[in-house]
């Protein structure tokens, strides 16, 4: 049986979803090739739970071709961050090479090439180049996770955004709900469609806060973009969180988007969690 490439494979920050489906198919007893940047203890946590682990850049196509090679099915995910378009580029052309069947990529919940953040219209045309590559692209088109507002709690104390009134209007979801169902397409031989949207929960900046049990504060956009440089060190994170918050307070009590949506139950398995829910299953909560 071929193994299923997993990209993003080691984890991080910012939900970690690579690594929740290593682990998800492993439990299915599915040979896995996991892609990480460096080979350091998280590569060998994958390694302990029986995957293949192969080490390069995703922006480097001679170390992506050889990851790509004897597998048909792939899980792609790239950080916010620079280079997502350069990995992606590199991804396709070593992926059609290869004529893999399906690819399930993480993208986000309004791309778009009028999106209103610059990351946003950039997942865009990542989604365009892998269309283009015939490969079977499947797009996680995802809502904001749970764990981006946990970070700013766990920093501020409170839920400290530029958001503007309390009842601004977020879609939410779990990062561990965007993994399940990228494992579900994975997993299933039945069509895909091109796109799933995904949010697991809608709430009002204030029901958010109420979750945490903390206060929301709004913040001054600029205050908040000299917290975020130092809190992620990241101009990319910073540039698309900006936007982001301010497309938010700017749309307010909700958009068309903003549902949750049934493919979650129906792809993952069980309902969505919700944020409260989420923060009941941390310890450190």
């Amino acid at each position: 049986m071929e193994p299923i490439l997993v990209t993003g494979a080691a984890g991080g920050t910012q939900g970690s979803t690579g690594r929740r489906v290593v682990a998800a198919l492993r439990r299915a007893d599915r040979p896995v090739r996991a892609f990480v940047r460096t080979d350091d203890a998280r590569a060998d946590g994958l390694r302990e739970l029986g995957a293949e682990v192969a080490v390069g850049d995703l922006r480097e196509i001679t170390t992506v071709l050889p990851a790509v090679h004897g597998v048909r099915r792939a899980y792609f995910t790239y950080p916010v961050t620079a280079g997502m378009l350069d990995a992606t580029a590199a991804f396709a052309a070593a992926a059609h090479r290869e004529q893999l069947e399906r690819v399930v990529a993480v993208s986000q919940l309004g791309s778009d090439p009028q999106a209103g953040t610059p990351h946003m219209r950039r997942h865009w045309v990542a989604e365009q180049v892998l269309d283009r590559a015939e490969i079977g692209a499947v797009h996680l088109r995802a809502a904001v996770f749970f764990e981006n507002l946990r970070v700013v709690v766990e920093h501020s104390g409170a839920l400290a955004l530029p958001l503007g009134s309390p009842d601004t209007v977020l879609p939410l979801i779990a990062a561990e709900d965007v993994a399940r169902v990228g494992t579900g397409l994975l997993l299933r031989a039945d069509k895909a469609d091109p796109v799933y949207w995904l949010t697991g929960e809608v709430l009002t900046a204030g029901e958010a806060a109420a979750a945490f049990g903390v206060r929301y504060v709004d913040v001054d956009p600029r205050e908040w973009e000299r917290t975020a440089a130092a809190l992620y060190r990241d101009e990319v994170v910073v540039e698309h969180l900006s936007h982001l918050w301010r497309m938010f307070a700017a749309i307010g009590s909700g958009h068309q988007l903003y549902r949750v949506t049934e493919a979650i139950a129906d792809i993952g398995g069980r309902p969505p969690l919700t944020l409260r829910e989420y923060l009941a299953r941390r310890p450190d909560a």
